[in-house]
């Protein structure tokens, strides 16, 4: 008996050892039995941990994140031009500009919360869009923002740096006023797509010596591609200096409150915003004023964009056109403000597949292609279109205007939807245009052909169309419908009937008043030329 107690006491011995080695907290939940030999589902978690990406692995890391309401912050280091760390965005992503605090500084990194282990980790937070590749700010390159400073140096060095770079963006920031003098932003060797982000204010020197003697253009951007410019911001060219100039020939002035700093500022103007020889630009949301000459300038670039931009200067302010396009394809421009001393829109010579919409002109002079063919040149346009547009009080509505004794052609131009309130003058072709006091009769004339109005309407103060067209190569293919043209009677002002010279084509509806000068049909010969020939 006392060997049988033994041996059964010592059965239950190794039975409660090997017991011993059963996870009981497993047991109760349901799990498989597990050997202690094998790691715990506990020891997985704790290796897994410190691997980076493991939770996105673990919680959807093949579904894509929701797309963050409002763009990411900026990390510390942006703003003097390191690299964000965030992952690069895929090709088709949108890229927005990096949001800034008040004072125009990049605002902080926001803290990643603790991981809260396997199972009680919420839900990841939506990836963020990065910012454009390096950030550049120029106070970071020594700018003082305090309008007084000069910080040209400064926004040369923040330049060369993005420019080096590529796909960055140098970042003038908000509530701070910088004095920049003429600057040239150019390539060829600037690596593509720079951002310029304008939140604060440029401002133009106004002291003589600044200028030389005399520049064409105050801001330029030459030679880039893929190059915008937008933002909250504004370029303020102070052109008074130049609108109050007095011409030294001109006896009538004795005002002896004449300011000598005046006097000195050269007779050449510079413009305020100029674009050369560039790609696939942008400038959306900024705001140029008191351009001293025009404000906004393209000049041999194609792939133009610019919408919801304010351009803003005196009536009484010469020859502030707001945008200037010259030897320019392929630009749109849509949603945006103008108001100057000249013309709302200038189309010269070598301008093709341009449209123009949702824009408001006045006061200034309307919109305009040329003049056209000055001092006996060749001057080609065409494949435009202005249409949705809104004129007040403008000297012009929609005009055509060319030199005697050029050559070219102007064809293949589409008018439509305009409303002009109290224009001079709202449709307008003059191939005898002259900006002085006399000019000598030429016969050879920039050809026009192939002008289309339609649904033009509203007011006018002087006269509602002037079709004045050359002997030797008179207007053809004008075609209107809709026009319908009441007079408001204005002080000091003569109304006029409807005036044609050599102008033909169709009136497709009746239009209001008649124009019954319109010579319907084709010019006698029909040897109009095309625009391969001309061109």
């Amino acid at each position: 008996m006392k060997l049988r107690v033994k041996g059964l006491g010592l059965l239950l011995l190794v039975l409660l050892a090997l017991c011993s080695t059963i996870d009981v907290c497993d047991a109760r939940r349901g799990k498989h039995w597990r050997p202690r030999n094998s790691p715990s589902s506990s020891m997985l978690r704790k290796k897994g941990k410190g691997k980076k990406g493991s939770s996105n692995r673990q919680h959807g890391g093949n579904r894509p994140s929701p797309k963050p309401p409002v763009s990411p912050p900026l990390s510390p280091g942006a703003g003097k031009g390191y690299p964000n760390p965030s992952p690069s965005p895929s090709p088709n992503a949108p890229v927005s500009p990096s949001p800034t605090n008040g004072s125009g500084q990049a605002s902080p990194k926001l803290p990643t919360p603790p991981s809260c282990g396997k199972g009680n980790q919420p839900p990841s937070r939506p990836t963020p869009t990065p910012a454009q590749g390096a950030v550049f700010n120029v106070v970071d390159f020594g700018a003082k923002g305090d309008g007084m400073s000069d910080d040209t140096k400064a926004f040369e060095a923040a330049w060369a740096a993005a420019c080096k770079q590529g796909a960055s963006t140098v970042l003038v920031p908000s509530e701070l006023e910088f004095l920049v003098g003429p600057i040239s932003f150019s390539g060829p060797y600037c690596k593509p797509n720079i951002l310029f982000q304008l939140e604060g204010t440029i401002v133009a020197p106004t002291s003589a010596k600044a200028w030389g003697s005399g520049l064409l253009q105050w801001i330029e951007f030459t030679k880039l591609n893929g190059i915008t410019i937008q933002g909250n911001g504004m370029i303020n060219g102070r052109g008074q200096q130049w609108w109050t100039y007095s011409d030294t020939d001109d006896n009538e002035d004795d005002d002896t409150q004449y300011d000598v700093e005046f006097e000195r500022m050269p007779q050449v103007k510079p413009t305020a915003l100029r674009f050369y020889g560039s790609f696939n630009v942008l400038v959306a949301g900024i705001t140029i004023v008191n351009s001293s000459q025009c404000h906004l300038k393209f000049d041999s670039c194609q792939g133009v964009m610019v919408h919801d931009v304010t351009i803003s200067s005196p009536e009484n302010s010469l020859n502030t056109d707001g945008i200037h396009l010259q030897n320019s394809k392929d630009v749109s421009i849509h949603h945006t403000n103008m108001a100057c001393g000249d013309d709302c829109v200038s189309i010269q010579t070598g301008c093709s597949n341009i449209n123009i919409h949702n824009v408001n002109c006045g006061p200034g002079h309307g919109i305009s292609i040329g003049g056209l063919g000055r001092d006996n040149t060749k001057a080609c346009v065409s494949n435009v279109t202005v249409r949705d547009v809104n004129m007040f009080r403008t000297m012009t509505g929609v005009r055509i205007k060319t030199w005697q004794g050029g050559l070219g052609l102007v064809q293949d131009v589409r008018f439509s939807n305009i409303q002009v309130s109290e224009v001079q003058t709202p449709i307008i072709i003059d191939q005898f245009y002259c900006d002085k006091r006399t000019c000598s009769n030429q016969t050879s004339a920039v050809a026009v052909s192939g002008i289309q109005y339609e649904n033009i309407r509203g007011t006018f103060t002087i006269k509602p169309v002037h079709f004045a067209c050359s002997d030797n190569s008179p207007c053809s293919g004008i075609t209107l419908t809709g026009v319908q043209l009441r007079p408001v009677q204005i002080p000091h002002y003569h109304l006029n009937d409807p005036f044609c010279w050599q102008a033909f084509g169709e009136l497709y509806t009746p239009t209001i008043p008649p124009i019954a000068c319109l010579h319907l049909g084709k010019p006698a010969g029909n040897n109009l030329q095309s625009y391969h020939d001309l061109c």
